[in-house]
């Protein structure tokens, strides 16, 4: 299990850290954008889109990792008032119940909505008419890597349960 749990863990690290550098070009973007709207009050065509879509990509894939490290956004009143055993069992739970089943079938949904687009070779319906495939794949992509990171935090505390036995 720790095999299985590590190699998601460091899938999902290396894609976040990856990914993290898509705020470079969304930079780039961005300036240029709102040096060319305000500046030379020449607007282009494809810059907010192009934002939307590096900002989208840098978010679906930083999922995993976020959850991998506990970064992303929680409310923990009531867990953190429960000893260290309950907390674990409360945690498995909630992720068997919730989490693997509403990300699976995210990652199910998003991996089809992508084939679709594919399928029909899907363009926005702006002036710009860019390709929307990869980014729908893009977001499949994101969800899986969400799910698999769930499925290690799942087995995480199986182990965590078993060796505080």
């Amino acid at each position: 299990m720790q095999t299985i749990s590590r190699a998601i863990d460091a899938l999902n690290e290396k894609t976040g850290l990856y990914s993290s550098y898509l705020i470079l070009p969304l930079i780039i973007a961005v300036v240029y954008e709102v040096i060319v709207r305000y500046v030379f009050n020449s607007p282009t065509s494809w810059g907010f889109e192009m934002t939307t879509f590096l900002y989208g990509m840098h978010y679906m894939l930083g999922f995993g990792d976020a959850h991998r490290t506990n970064t992303h956004v929680c409310i923990d009143i009531f867990e953190s008032r429960l000893q260290p055993r309950t907390r674990t069992i409360l945690r498995i739970i909630t992720n068997l119940v919730i989490f693997v089943p509403t990300m699976a079938c995210m990652a199910i949904w998003s991996i089809k909505y992508a084939a679709t687009s594919w399928v029909i070779w899907e363009r926005a319906s702006s002036s710009w008419s860019p390709a929307i495939y990869p980014y729908k794949t893009v977001m499949a992509i994101g969800f899986v890597l969400f799910f698999l990171a769930g499925v290690s935090k799942l087995l995480q505390d199986f182990q965590a349960l078993r060796s505080n036995q």
